[in-house]
């Protein structure tokens, strides 16, 4: 019965997923993302080997179901751990409280035996972005209606070289595609207006989030997730409203 119940959640997991990434390809609007039960805890067996990137096999498969199944970003099921697993590891691994490895040794194995769940900060907004900027952290957190809709590593902004700023802001403004600013390339953009300067923080895709903060303020994502995250919220030039996004942590300041 544990076994069905399992692959059910997975199959539900690809379906929303795979319903995401086909609007997206298609220009339409996504509908509404699709809150899939987390599994009981006897559902998932922990590899019996250390999984590291570029693996492949029946384990990898459902590791990504798992991380899928707990809601943490996982564009393709491949059976193949790929770098966008990593960072979906990296995410899980720091709600876990462990270092950001970017594999499944044993500790990793028994938290998705046995996982933790995200703390929110913010519970008075039913919907809504979390951030967490702290560098054994880096973690993005989508709430829909007070339940979490999707968890994303992400690197913010470098120590002592850049400043993420902290606070309650809004989704506000849209860019589709490659921007290229001085600093470098965002992709599909979605900025927040911070001290009246509208284009100056973004939660942009990027082609590589490493497990430290590296960025130059902006809320960097994994580039695939970068296609689809602006139609999972509101965004005020896309629906004349935005999701709130909340940043906190004090990285920037004291690197902790």
């Amino acid at each position: 019965m544990a076994a069905l119940t399992v692959a059910a959640s997975a199959l539900a997991v690809m379906a929303a997923f795979g319903a995401i990434q086909a609007n997206a390809a298609a220009g339409r609007p996504a509908a509404p993302a699709r809150l899939v039960p987390i599994p009981k805890p006897g559902g998932y067996a922990a590899p019996t080997r250390v999984l590291t990137e570029g693996m492949s096999g029946a384990d990898v498969l459902a590791l990504q179901r798992r991380l899928a199944a707990l809601h943490y970003w996982v564009p393709a099921f491949t059976g193949e751990l790929s770098y966008d697993n990593v960072e979906s590891l990296y995410a899980f691994q720091a709600v876990n409280g462990l270092a950001m490895s970017g594999k499944v040794d044993a500790a990793t194995g028994r938290a998705l035996v046995t996982p933790r769940t995200y703390t929110p900060r913010d519970t008075g907004t039913p919907t809504r972005i979390e951030v967490d900027i702290n560098t054994n952290k880096q973690l993005l957190v989508y709430y829909k209606n007070n339940a979490i809709a999707l968890i994303s590593h992400v690197s913010t902004g470098r120590v002592d070289f850049a400043i993420t700023p902290t606070g309650t802001y809004t989704a506000n403004i849209f860019m589709a595609g490659t921007i290229v600013v001085p600093l470098g390339v965002m992709y599909n953009p979605v900025f927040f207006t911070v001290n009246g300067a509208a284009t100056k923080y973004a939660i942009h895709g990027d082609t590589a989030v490493p497990n430290v903060p590296d960025s130059h303020g902006c809320v960097r994502i994994p580039i695939d997730l970068s296609k689809v995250f602006y139609k999972m919220i509101n965004v005020v030039d896309l629906n004349g409203s935005g999701t709130q996004i909340y940043i906190y942590g004090t990285n920037w300041q004291t690197g902790s």
